[in-house]
């Protein structure tokens, strides 16, 4: 697969976040990512929103699937991919599958990760799903979730049969040419299997919080 946008976003990534800042913080060792087929793991646990109420996988499973983004406010790849995941999650619901965004980010690394901004941005953007924060980024680490954005889609058995990237041109949305989220979340509502099961996922890195 060939991501277009790549030079252009880590450029952005590089001036947003600081060469220093992404050396430091540099991501614990490469944990490995969910198999295709995998139950989500810690599906139970409970996590903040940004309406006050605290939410789980489990609470908004659908019937025909359910859609996990592992997602942020401050990375440029997840802002030029914001509004097609919202597109994405918005109409999940129509089609019988569930949706939940995540932040596993620690906004001591970047404040713009921080609660208010996640609640600023779902308004602002009108997701009309549950955008959580991991507090202890647990999760991302069950889930062996490395960037954001990053999709892991699950069928209405629970198991995983989509994990990676939004499409093929995060910076020229116009230009794509490769639903990958879209068109696996398509198949899954239909009963189906996604032609795609896996694609790379390009994003900045999750700067996991310190485990205690």
């Amino acid at each position: 697969m060939r991501l277009r946008s790549f030079e252009y976003l880590v450029a952005c990534g590089v001036l947003a976040l600081g060469v220093g800042a992404l050396a430091a913080r540099a991501e614990e060792s490469s944990p490995t990512p969910l198999a295709i087929g995998s139950p989500a793991p810690m599906a139970d646990m409970k996590m903040k929103s940004v309406d006050g109420k605290t939410v789980s996988i489990a609470d908004v499973q659908g019937k025909k699937g359910t859609l996990v983004v592992f997602t942020c406010n401050a990375c440029p790849w997840a802002k030029a991919w914001e509004t097609r995941i919202v597109e994405i999650g918005n109409a999940a619901a129509k089609q019988g599958v569930g949706m939940i965004a995540i932040n596993s980010n620690d906004p001591d690394v970047q404040g713009e990760d921080g609660y208010d901004t996640m609640k600023k941005r779902a308004k602002d953007r009108g997701i009309q799903y549950p955008y959580v924060v991991d507090a202890t980024s647990e999760l991302a680490r069950a889930f062996g979730a490395t960037r954001t954005p990053e999709a892991f889609l699950f069928d209405a058995k629970g198991k995983l049969v989509y994990h990676g990237t939004i499409d093929d041109n995060a910076r020229e949305p116009e230009k794509v040419q490769s639903r990958y989220l879209k068109d696996a979340v398509t198949a899954v509502a239909a009963g189906k299997s996604p032609s795609v099961a896996e694609t790379k996922a390009f994003g900045c890195s999750i700067k996991f919080r310190s485990k205690s």
